[in-house]
């Protein structure tokens, strides 16, 4: 594709694999939902304990309509964003964060269909493991994303400047690789472990842009 291409139009050559990934999903759960417990679980604590349940119809198809759902929303947001000519220029970053997403949540239903037929996953090393791998998914792209209003580092002084936005963007890409890369080790150790140090990564990978971005814009300002 061009890179001076403005237009974020639907390929089915490229959405393919992401449409049959969802309609796998619902066929399965359409396949699993008449052998399901009465209780299916939906949610572990941080040692990974059931501490939630949905119903089956909620076990089978709660996870393939999220899905769906973020597939929808992602689809629309490059068309309704003020900045739309914008993503043209980061499809790639944008089309992968999607890839990946789409893929953990699919992952997440498969855990949940395997402790609804008595397996026992573990929780407390595969959900995060997953998440971590999403992040470093998300950093390695992150310096490549162009200002917008619903996808990056969206603080006051990133969306008020383009500067700040690039620095910002390409300041925070490897410290996303690299709170990912840590959190990805916490994970193999599971339970309070892996949530504290997924949690302290994360507080960091959130925190030290939004600081960054203050003070980027701020000396930009006194220039």
């Amino acid at each position: 594709m061009n890179e001076t291409d403005t237009s974020f139009g639907f390929s089915i050559k490229f959405e393919w694999p992401l449409i049959l990934l969802l309609a796998a999903s619902f066929i399965y759960g359409i396949y699993v939902y008449p052998s399901l417990p009465d209780q299916v679980p939906s949610h572990w604590n941080i040692q990974g304990e059931v501490d939630g349940w949905s119903t089956p119809f909620w076990g089978a198809f709660g996870m393939p309509l999220l899905n769906l759902g973020m597939y929808i929303m992602f689809f629309l947001i490059p068309r309704i964003d003020p900045k739309k000519e914008k993503y043209a220029k980061f499809r790639g970053a944008y089309n992968a964060f999607r890839y990946a997403l789409h893929l953990l949540l699919a992952g997440l239903f498969v855990v949940i269909m395997m402790a609804a037929r008595g397996m026992e996953p573990d929780v407390d090393r595969l959900v995060p493991m997953g998440v971590a791998i999403l992040f470093i998914i998300i950093g390695n792209y992150m310096g490549k994303i162009q200002k917008n209003y619903f996808f990056g580092i969206r603080t006051p002084w990133t969306l008020d400047n383009e500067e700040v936005w690039r620095k910002t963007h390409r300041m925070a890409g490897p410290l996303w690789v690299g709170g990912g890369l840590v959190s990805l080790i916490g994970a193999v150790f599971g339970g309070k472990t892996a949530s504290v140090v997924f949690f302290s990564a994360l507080a960091i990978m959130v925190v030290v842009p939004t600081v960054y971005s203050y003070f980027a814009f701020q000396r930009l300002k006194n220039q």
